[in-house]
């Protein structure tokens, strides 16, 4: 239990950064943690993976990935523990645990497919002369916020096809995930330019951006979107300027309990990632997440295609039934 409680804290503390990431590494957690205790029968087993998996859960209130991917793992168990012994349990844990961990990697090989189609073959005209003007018609801009793997396979993917453009990427106060996000496109030769959060409007009037794309932490069942604190703004600031603004997300992020009127938690996060030593009369307050209305999208960019996010609960139940009971 000590050993999985220290490992639940690496996601807590945000050592693990990014939603799906956190969801693989909570049903590798769970699934560590099914090898280390010992019980007395099948029952027993599922008891203490009840605990384990609660204190998972508790890491991260905001991470519907993790959510569905341990309730996947523990659905599953409870569905055949009746042809189980005790000695079974480890090995069919790791066996779901995989099972999931391909669903997420299958969706997010398929949204990166479907994402990069947004993205234009435009050819580059090599005796052009760029100095004089910010863009042009050889230059594509897409601008993103934050750390999210699955807007990165799209701009990759884009990448890989031979496609040119530039990405206008955020830092991402107060933890800078952005900067993950940025290494990772600069190192496969993608031209980046970072800014500070608070120059997201004056970056989209400046490059001329012609598409965004975030991430998303979780999907309600009214399209709601909740991602980093900044998603909003930037949303906002699209609505603005008429830049289409897409949210790229596997279903596994979809929140199913929304559907029973049960509201998404904005994780609170420590004071002291704003700023350790504030002075003693300053609250600090610092919210992780923020929600983005579904007026404000244009489209979800999921394993199933690209709709409305007020979709998300049908495409739900048709690809993900066993969740979805």
């Amino acid at each position: 239990m000590e050993s999985l409680k220290k490992k639940a804290e690496e996601i807590k503390s945000l050592k693990i950064q990014g939603a799906t990431d956190v969801a693989l590494s909570a049903i590798q957690f769970l699934s560590d943690y099914a090898r280390e205790f010992t019980c007395s029968s099948v029952v027993d087993c599922i008891n203490k993976l009840q605990i384990g998996k609660e204190i998972l859960e508790d890491t991260r209130p905001t991470e519907p990935a993790m959510q569905n991917g341990l309730n996947f793992i523990m659905n599953k168990i409870r569905k055949c523990q009746g042809e189980l012994c005790v000695e079974d349990v480890p090995g069919r844990i790791e066996k779901y645990k995989d099972q999931y961990e391909q669903l997420i990697n299958d969706s997010k090989k398929r949204i990166a497919e479907i994402g990069a189609r947004r993205i234009p073959m435009i050819k580059k005209d090599a005796n052009k002369e760029k100095e004089n003007s910010l863009h042009q018609d050889d230059d594509f801009v897409v601008m993103t916020h934050c750390h999210s793997s699955v807007v990165n396979a799209i701009l990759l993917k884009a990448k890989e096809q031979g496609k040119n453009f530039r990405v206008v990427n955020t830092e991402t106060q107060p933890k800078l995930q952005g900067r993950k996000t940025s290494r990772k496109l600069s190192k496969a030769g993608i031209e980046v330019i970072h800014i500070v959060d608070s120059a997201m409007r004056w970056a989209v009037k400046k490059y001329q951006v012609d598409l965004i794309i975030i991430g998303a932490d979780s999907i309600t069942s009214e399209g709601t979107v909740l991602n980093k604190i900044g998603s909003r703004l930037l949303a906002l600031v699209a609505h603005e300027e008429h830049v289409p603004f897409y949210v790229a997300s596997p279903l596994l992020k979809y929140q199913p309990i929304t559907t029973l009127g049960f509201l998404e938690k904005i994780e609170m996060r420590n004071p002291s990632e704003v700023w350790k030593e504030a002075p003693k009369n300053v609250k600090i307050k610092n919210p992780a997440f923020e929600t983005v209305s579904r007026r404000y999208i244009d489209g979800l960019i999921t394993e199933a295609g690209i709709f409305a996010s007020s979709h998300a609960h049908m495409y739900y139940q048709k690809f993900y039934p066993d969740l979805a009971e």
